[in-house]
């Protein structure tokens, strides 16, 4: 009997060792999530449960939960806790603690505390000095509370109280008065207000891109299928070579047809005039058929002109640039519409597609500096020639203004194609302006003044 009762006492020690150790590390935390965190987890150390919560009184939802490094505030099972918490708060106005099952939730809520909740559920309130509820802590167990450990949760909860008020106090403690240095901060003014009025210039940052200066754009002939790329991109051509092959079955179709019909009707109009020298009506009908004949031959000439039409040649020396071929075998094209460019890559020019957002005045000759994406420390030097009017929609939607700029000297790193960001410089403006340029364009949109 006397090992029992030395047993038991030293289990009480323990316990007792356990709940100096849990208000120690509550009163050390120096913000709240270090000791939400301490409140969920380790209270297991004092008390066994299957899970434990954190309820704030201020936001109305759980904020820790055991096992958990974050919680989801949305989701199902917080909002049903959070539902009980604030139905509890109005009934439970003591700041003692109270060991609750489904019978003391709302009735709405009875049917879904065995899914979410242990048969008991222990409702610890934590208020401050003034007894204002800070939130709650909540234990969901499977057994009831003992006796002996009612008497440790009522100093702990003493402990998580006070550790609680104490993180909440220090956030309202008064800030040092920023009006007592009068002569620092009127002197930080004084200084902002020199620097807003320093004249800078302004800048603008655009996508840009090298093209060619005067490319040869090729285009459809007439209406057809593409048969064929004969070269590959950025290959070097010369005048006269095979670039485009279009579909020819049909317009040989058509051809041959009206080869036979320009046959009739040559046979037709001789035999009319062999007639014609005795009979009158013969003589009548050779204005007709010689009409006949004209017409089939014309259209002859036309479809035979269009054949050889199907055969797109290079106009000029230079490189052939455009996409991949295989985007084009097999694709109809309209008259007109453009299938490739032929362009010397030594002659380029600088596009710039300005957004309607970054706007500034610029003026022809302005200075443009290149950052191309794959050399961005080695800017070059272009100078602007023109300025679009107005502005258009851009390859990704988006209204921008069409810019075009010369290159100020050749350089090996020119290449047609090439992207890259541009910096434009504009007039001086004072520092306020550049720097509050767009908030006020913003609040002229919005105010109309």
């Amino acid at each position: 009997m006397s090992a029992s009762l030395s047993h038991l006492q030293d289990k009480r020690a323990e316990r007792l060792a356990v709940l100096l150790q849990l208000e120690r590390r509550a009163r050390a935390e120096k913000d709240f999530l270090g000791l939400s965190f301490l409140m969920v987890n380790a209270t297991r150390q004092l008390l066994d449960y299957r899970e434990a919560l954190l309820w704030r009184a201020d936001t109305g939802k759980v904020c820790a939960c055991s096992g958990l490094s974050q919680v989801e505030a949305n989701a199902p099972f917080m909002l049903f806790l959070a539902r009980l918490c604030q139905a509890w708060r109005g009934q439970l106005l003591a700041g003692e603690w109270c060991e609750l099952s489904a019978a003391d939730g709302p009735a709405e809520a009875r049917d879904e505390w065995p899914e979410y909740l242990a048969k008991y559920l222990l409702w610890v309130p934590l208020r401050n000095r003034d007894g204002e509820l800070l939130g709650s802590l909540l234990l969901s167990r499977e057994q009831p509370l003992a006796r002996p450990e009612r008497a440790l949760l009522e100093l702990l909860q003493d402990a998580y109280a006070h550790a609680w008020a104490s993180l909440d106090g220090s956030k309202r403690r008064p800030t040092v008065n920023l009006l007592r240095p009068r002569r620092t901060v009127l002197l930080a003014l004084a200084v902002a207000l020199v620097l807003a009025l320093l004249p800078v210039q302004q800048t603008v940052l655009a996508p840009a891109e090298i093209v060619p200066r005067e490319p040869a754009v090729l285009r459809a002939p007439l209406q057809a299928v593409v048969e064929g790329i004969l070269v590959q991109p950025n290959q070097v051509v010369k005048t006269g070579d095979p670039l485009a092959q279009l579909d020819r079955r049909e317009l040989e179709s058509r051809l041959e047809n009206a080869r036979q019909t320009l046959a009739a009707a040559e046979a037709q109009l001789r035999q009319t005039r062999q007639q014609a020298l005795f009979d009158e009506r013969a003589k009548a009908a050779l204005a007709e058929l010689t009409s006949r004949r004209d017409q089939a031959r014309a259209d002859t000439d036309y479809l035979q002109e269009n054949l050889q039409r199907t055969l797109i040649l290079a106009p000029r020396d230079g490189v052939a640039i455009f996409d991949d071929p295989s985007d084009w075998i097999g694709r109809p094209v309209a008259l007109g519409e453009r299938i490739m460019q032929v362009a010397d890559p030594h002659d380029t020019r600088l596009e710039i597609q300005l957004p309607v957002g970054d706007a500034i005045a610029l003026q022809s000759g302005a200075e443009v500096r290149l950052f191309l994406n794959s050399q961005p420390g080695s800017p070059l030097l272009a100078t602007l020639e023109r300025h679009g009017y107005r502005a258009a929609p851009s390859a990704d939607g988006s209204m921008a203004y069409r810019l075009q700029a010369q290159f100020s000297e050749s350089d090996a790193r020119l290449r047609v194609g090439l992207k890259g960001t541009a910096k434009l410089y504009g007039d001086s403006t004072l520092l306020f302006n550049y720097l509050l340029r767009r908030p006020l364009a913003a609040l002229r949109v919005h105010l109309g003044w």
